[in-house]
């Protein structure tokens, strides 16, 4: 980033809503199918985007999620009063009956620029399977073609677990027939209903990791809850023979293999692989709920204030956990020790959902920090909870 991300944020993530009609495995929100009544209505919305735009030059970015923010038929006007004022509009619908060519041209007029679709499954059975309503693989197809026609940057994002990882050489191909800008590859965090779902082990995350920036030059990737892939893309730069540096492991094996065999004959475009960028839960990243609570992450479920109490500028530079998880020395275990902690510092939500502690060491890296780089003055963080 060029900016301080304790001053501002990058991206702003706003649930607009948590009403939606998919029953998806892993949803973060435990979505409903009913709006709630004590959402933001839309003037606290217009509010809201008024405090975001505040921060001035470089805006944060801002993205509409939910649930399904297309339950909300404020949308268009959430949308152009952002844009109004300079902000950024990105949104994340589910794809429903309501995801439909009017309702997207309406957005896009208003000043959206950008749409994010989720893929978790390379078939539709295995997709359907995830989101909880057969059918809806298809109709993401059909609606990501329709987001490109109509004008959008198409977003893609997979949540991988360790039943479904086999299949990310596959939904690589379809995101890069798709022409897709951006694969947004999430790793499970077990909260919500994801608590159901098998994560990967640090192993074999890593594994995946080092696969991603295999294929980083096919597609802009970005990882979610994962931000060691910084660490590695660091780790990487300049190494010449990178299988003798990184050895290779059974589960990157395998997908290096379904790859070449799914990219046969493709020759897909190369390009200059997409920097990762410095953000993380609380440092360059909050998350806005459906009634106005503000968190780090939306898969850190600790609440840092609300928006009807205190603007979201002063929350987000002022409260306490936030500055912690801008403070990288005061992480616990590896990641309190780690030379990259100040370019990656650990899955935060991660930490939180296994330990109970937001500042605790991350338990999906597999890392272990070069020895005679770790500062003397650093000391090993208890387990006791952070408030």
């Amino acid at each position: 980033m060029h900016h301080d991300a304790g001053e501002r944020p990058f991206i702003v993530i706003w649930e607009v809503t948590r009403a939606c009609q998919l029953v998806c495995t892993h949803c973060r929100a435990d979505a409903i199918r009913s709006r709630n009544p004590f959402e933001l209505s839309t003037e606290q919305g217009y509010k809201l985007l008024d405090d975001l735009a505040s921060f001035g030059t470089p805006r944060p970015l801002v993205v509409l999620t939910g649930g399904d923010p297309f339950e909300r038929p404020d949308l268009p006007e959430l949308v152009a009063h952002g844009a109004s004022l300079g902000l950024s509009m990105a949104l994340s619908p589910s794809v429903t009956p309501r995801l439909t060519r009017e309702v997207l041209v309406e957005l896009h007029d208003a000043g959206a620029k950008a749409v994010s679709l989720s893929l978790d499954g390379a078939s539709a059975a295995t997709h359907d399977a995830f989101r909880g309503v057969t059918g809806v693989f298809d109709d993401t197809m059909d609606a990501a073609r329709m987001v490109r026609d109509v004008g959008y940057r198409l977003q893609i994002n997979t949540t991988v677990t360790r039943d479904t990882v086999h299949e990310l050489p596959g939904i690589l191909k379809t995101v890069l027939e798709l022409g897709t800008t951006l694969w947004s590859v999430f790793f499970l965090v077990p909260t919500g209903r994801g608590k159901l779902l098998n994560a990967l082990t640090a192993e074999d995350e890593e594994e995946v990791l080092h696969w991603l920036h295999d294929v980083s030059d096919l597609v802009a990737i970005k990882t979610t809850e994962a931000p060691h892939y910084r660490r590695i893309a660091l780790q990487r730069a300049g190494v010449d023979n990178l299988d003798s540096a990184f050895p290779v492991g059974p589960l990157r094996a395998a997908l290096r293999e379904t790859t070449a065999c799914l990219l046969t004959g493709d020759e897909p475009r190369r390009r200059m692989p997409r920097p990762p960028i410095d953000v993380n839960s609380g440092r360059g990243f909050a998350f806005v709920d459906h009634v106005g609570l503000v968190y780090p992450s939306g898969f850190l479920p600790i609440s840092v204030g609300s928006v009807h109490d205190r603007p979201f500028p002063e929350i987000y530079r002022e409260a306490q956990l936030l500055q912690e998880l801008r403070s990288p020395d005061l992480f616990g275990g590896r990641c309190g020790h780690c030379e990259f902690r100040t370019v990656c510092g650990g899955s935060r939500s991660h930490a939180y959902a296994v330990t109970g502690d937001p500042l605790a060491e991350d338990p999906s890296c597999d890392y272990q920090p070069v020895a005679g780089l770790i500062p003397a003055t650093l000391q090993d963080r208890t387990a006791s909870p952070s408030t």
